[in-house]
């Protein structure tokens, strides 16, 4: 069968690295998640990912500490993880390159488009850290905006839950799931999902996002073959 993708834009949520441990690195669970990124790379397919940083520090939860200072230290955690999967996918012989989009040029490179681009025809899986390089972005904004930049067909965001849903399943028993949204639904129904800039800019750039379980870290190598899984969000 051939990858119904070709070029993808991966978000990881740092919570989804740290496993039931909720803080730090858990290498298990990271290693399932690269072994399942690995199989789509064997088939061709360019790999694009940003992660979060939210196993490590959570800025909006920093009490009075300044906004901007906070979003910086949250940035240098999604670097941290950044180069734990850039480690673990070298591991399985999966080539990498980790580009930040504040300059460490000791640590990785910097973020240059173009260069991202030449890295992912060349069949290297592409780590995007430290968001947008900006305070008050969140990093699902970071993975909107770099999905659209490197032209992805479809940006992958992978969460704790199997889908959208019209409230919180670990809360209502009786939440609902949709199987398709458009992101004005989003804007509109105040949905959960992800931040109103990043749906913002999915919507005018005609980025479609998937947004399905990480618990199930083969569920990235079935989204990418068209299997159904989770929810899947365009606008008409």
């Amino acid at each position: 069968m051939e990858p119904k993708y070709k070029r993808i834009l991966l978000k990881l949520s740092g919570e989804a690295l740290a496993g039931d441990k909720k803080f730090g690195l858990n290498y298990d669970v990271i290693t399932d998640i690269c072994r399942s990124i690995k199989k789509c790379a064997d088939l061709g397919v360019q790999i694009g990912i940003v992660v979060g940083g939210g196993n490590f520090w959570r800025g909006r939860e920093s009490g009075g500490m300044d906004r901007t200072r906070a979003d910086h230290m949250g940035m240098l955690a999604t670097t941290i993880n950044a180069l734990a999967i850039a480690d673990v996918l070298e591991s399985l012989g999966v080539e990498v390159r980790v580009q930040t989009a504040i300059t460490m040029q000791q640590v990785a490179e910097p973020y240059i488009r173009n260069r991202a681009i030449r890295h992912l025809e060349k069949h290297r899986v592409v780590i995007f850290g430290c968001g947008t390089g900006n305070p008050f972005f969140s990093t699902d904004t970071a993975a909107a905006l770099r999905a659209v930049e490197i032209e992805a067909e479809v940006f992958f965001k992978a969460t704790m839950v199997d889908g959208v849903y019209d409230k919180d399943p670990h809360r209502y028993p009786d939440a609902v799931k949709y199987e398709t949204l458009t992101y004005s639904e989003v804007l509109a129904k105040g949905l959960a999902v992800m931040d109103s800039t990043a749906a913002t800019l999915c919507k005018d750039n005609g980025m479609s996002m998937l947004v399905f379980n990480m618990e199930r870290p083969d569920n990235i190598y079935d989204a990418i073959m068209g299997q159904d899984v989770g929810t899947l969000i365009k606008e008409n």
